[in-house]
């Protein structure tokens, strides 16, 4: 939707329109039917050919409607527009993988979007009568079935005013809270007293770039007030029509708290603006045992029922509408409350949420088009995360245990199911005798093969799960879960390119294959094509030039490296040149654990030590309560919940009556986005230069980079491993105030290749 504020003018597709006035009932996606959505084209192409040659097809379709002061532009697209003997038929097509029979007259969604091309047609042509016709193709057989209607022209007026009317409180909503926003945003200021150094620099190249439409890669130093930097601007470039909706992208919850309490900030300064946090599923569900089939779930059963009135609701009472606001509505309308935190986005001006929202081919918000994004800024706080969440969204691997568990579950049972999962299992079999003895191959194409296999496991699993029959009531989880795994695998494969390889494993549990992503720079950019601009930051995107390179910047994006606010006497680094190799931990332990209770002697506090996994943690960790039993010391543990991680944060106070010594682990959840300012935090210590574990990956990446003329260990190790320091250490010095030690254990801190890495204020 996008509105123009002038004209009082709405310009909206007809699919949303009708789906807004006519959808009812449950939340269907236990399952969805993806099977359909990819073979649409196909079919749809099929259903045209047999169209005569005075018929047309995929026919751009325009009308305005006047409503309540509102013009409402509305545009659509039909399958086909037959001609007649008699007249012009509309022809809609839907492909499906259910019975045909079940159909009972078609659905009341897929009428209503006739229906509206019909009126469309009948105005333009000044047409008394058209005919509407539904086409549905059964997926898997071909099998066609066909609905028609005739309606008069003053029937198809009656039906779109009414399609009108029922979204007008919505737009008329929506419409008020954009111009208390562009309001608000001109009269906004700053909303600190003053700006800290660099933080203007950094607000102004923001609107630079949105105004010219680029990427900005900033490398800006933790404390300087990234987050209001990037927020405000882009407020103030949608104030003055150059944006109608701000991303803001984390990896973690806790930066996303950062982006609320600026919201927060700005509100207490004037700001009306809605904004909405995206919370995970799993985390925001009501139910013990996350499942969305109405059977299940109370807030699934109707929830189509109920949404528009939640969402009237919440839109006409809430500005800032985090996880408490979206749960107090969810429940007081009885609706999903992820489902409904997704709808809410639609219609909010911020969206808060995770990098895979945009750039996960497999839950990105799909209904955003590409007119809605040329409105739309990407702001990608912690932007160094993207590198590996980029490779772990475009990468895919499936495995042959489920299929062989199907396979058993359905022999006697279901024959499609049983055959297509037995096939599944058959080349997991025969990929195991290629592996050999190295139990491994590796290929630089997609396994064509196997994606045929799953392509026929997933129609034969659709058909299942639609029926849900006793049958499949049997497995049913099972067959759920491995129809997602196989869907994921055959997309991903669509994407397959020369920055991809393919890999088989042969362990314990069987055989996996896997479509491993060693470079996502390409569609990493993809991803984000169209969208208004692009910002990146970090306070650790370092060096940038491999950043840029990963991420996928053009040639004409623009960098930006802010120096530190802080000053050098804030900072007591101290590099201690122990090896912390693996062949040399258990010879340096001791000299380590001195080290360590030394630092933490000096001065009464509370200190962090990082460590670059959980098994070095331990060794030390014991070594360490074992010698200096005195000193008190709380541990990471793998897996913590929320409340435990929370009540590890709550211990580093400033008042503290005792010294307090957290161990953790680089790259872990303590060691970035949390802020601990003051005295809450002393001293840190980063044991190691946190190379990621030697493995196949790791290797692959590093043998990719080196194949085109990079420094593939630099790329694969030494960067991301550094990046994991930088972070750890950044956790220090967060204020104008806060002072601390930060040792780097480890001899190779002192190497050229290390120290050209390090920010100025470590050196």
């Amino acid at each position: 939707m996008e509105e123009n504020k002038e004209m009082k003018q709405v310009k909206i597709s007809v699919r949303p329109l009708v789906e807004y006035a006519y959808r009812s009932g449950d939340i269907h996606t236990g399952f969805q039917v993806a099977t359909a959505l990819h073979e649409g084209t196909r079919i749809h192409q099929q259903v045209q050919r047999t169209y005569k040659e005075s018929d047309l097809k995929e026919v751009p379709l325009k009308t305005e409607i006047s409503y309540d002061n509102i013009i409402y532009l509305i545009e659509g697209r039909c399958d086909g527009l037959i001609n007649l003997e008699d007249g012009q038929m509309i022809d809609e097509i839907k492909s499906t993988s259910g019975h045909l029979a079940d159909l009972h007259g078609g659905h009341d969604i897929h009428w209503a979007q006739a229906q509206f091309y019909a009126y469309m047609v009948a105005k333009e042509h000044d047409l008394n009568h058209m005919r509407v016709q539904l086409t549905y193709i059964q997926v898997t057989t071909g099998e066609k079935r066909q609905f028609r209607r005739d309606y008069s022209l003053s029937e198809l007026e009656v039906f779109t005013l009414d399609v009108v009317k029922s979204y007008a409180p919505y737009i008329s909503v929506r419409l008020q809270n954009v111009h208390l926003r562009d309001t608000s945003i001109q009269a906004l200021s700053f909303p600190f007293d003053t700006y800290r150094e660099g933080q203007r620099k950094l607000a102004g190249a923001v609107y630079q770039t949105i105004k010219e439409g680029k990427k900005l890669f900033v490398k800006a130093p933790t404390g300087i007030g990234k987050t209001i930097s990037t927020l405000f601007p882009s407020v103030k470039a949608m104030g003055e029509g150059l944006l109608q909706h701000i991303f803001y992208l984390t990896a973690r919850t806790t930066t996303r708290t950062a982006a609320e309490q600026a919201f927060v900030r700005m509100k207490s300064r004037g700001l009306h603006i809605q904004t909405v946090t995206l919370t995970a599923k799993e985390k925001v569900c009501f139910q013990e045992k996350t499942s969305c089939r109405k059977e299940d779930c109370p807030f699934a059963d109707g929830y189509y029922d109920r949404i528009n009135g939640a969402i009237l609701d919440i839109l006409s009472q809430e500005t800032l509408m985090d996880r408490s606001v979206i749960e107090h509505y969810a429940r007081k309308h009885n609706v999903c409350p992820f489902e409904f935190s997704l709808d809410v986005a639609y219609a909010a001006d911020v969206i808060i949420c995770d990098y895979n929202y945009v750039f996960d081919p497999r839950v990105s918000l799909k209904r955003l088009m590409e007119e809605q994004k040329r409105h739309t800024v990407l702001l990608v706080d912690e932007a160094h995360n993207l590198v590996d969440r980029g490779r772990e969204m475009f990468s895919a691997g499936i495995g042959k245990a489920e299929f062989l568990q199907l396979q058993r579950e359905f022999k006697g049972v279901d024959t499609g199911l049983f055959e297509a999962s037995k096939a599944v299992n058959q080349y997991f079999i025969n990929l195991k005798k290629d592996c050999g003895e190295h139990r491994q191959k590796l290929w630089k194409e997609h396994p064509a093969d196997l994606i045929s296999l799953l392509e026929s496991f997933v129609v034969q699993a659709e058909i299942g799960l639609i029926q849900q029959g006793e049958s499949v009531a049997i497995a049913r989880q099972l067959l759920l879960d491995t129809y997602y795994a196989a869907q994921n695998f055959i997309r991903i494969a669509k994407l397959y390119n020369e920055r991809y390889v393919t890999y088989a494993e042969v362990h314990r549990l069987g055989v996996t294959v896997k479509m491993f992503c060693m470079d996502p720079s390409l569609l990493l950019s993809q991803a984000g094509k169209g969208f208004r601009g692009a910002i990146f930051f970090s306070a650790t995107l370092s060096p940038l030039s491999y950043y840029r390179d990963m991420i996928g910047a053009g040639e004409d994006d623009y960098s930006l490296s802010i120096d530190s606010p802080f000053h050098r006497e804030q900072l007591d680094v101290r590099i201690e040149p122990l090896s912390t190799r693996y062949h040399d931990r258990e010879n340096t332990k001791n000299a380590l654990v001195n080290l360590l209770a030394e630092l933490v002697q000096e001065r009464k506090g509370n200190y962090l030590f990082f460590f670059p996994s959980y098994q070095y943690l331990q060794t030390v960790y014991a070594t360490f309560i074992e010698t200096y039993p005195e000193v008190t010391t709380i541990v990471q543990g793998v897996g913590m919940a929320e409340e435990e991680r929370e009540a590890f944060l709550a211990s580093f106070q400033g008042d503290n009556k005792e010294t307090l010594v957290g161990f953790a682990v680089l790259g872990g959840i303590f060691s970035e986005g949390i802020d601990l300012q003051g005295d809450r935090l002393n001293g840190v210590a980063v044991i190691g230069v946190g190379l990621p574990q030697l493995g196949l990956e790791r290797n692959l990446i590093k043998d990719y980079f080196n194949s085109i003329g990079k420094n593939g260990y630099d790329y694969s190790y030494v960067y991301p491993g550094m990046n994991k320091v930088l972070q750890a250490g950044g956790r220090l010095i967060r204020s104008e105030q806060d002072t601390g030690v930060l040792m780097l254990v480890d001899d190779r801190f002192l190497q050229r290749q290390y120290q050209g890495l390090m920010p100025d204020e470590w050196k």
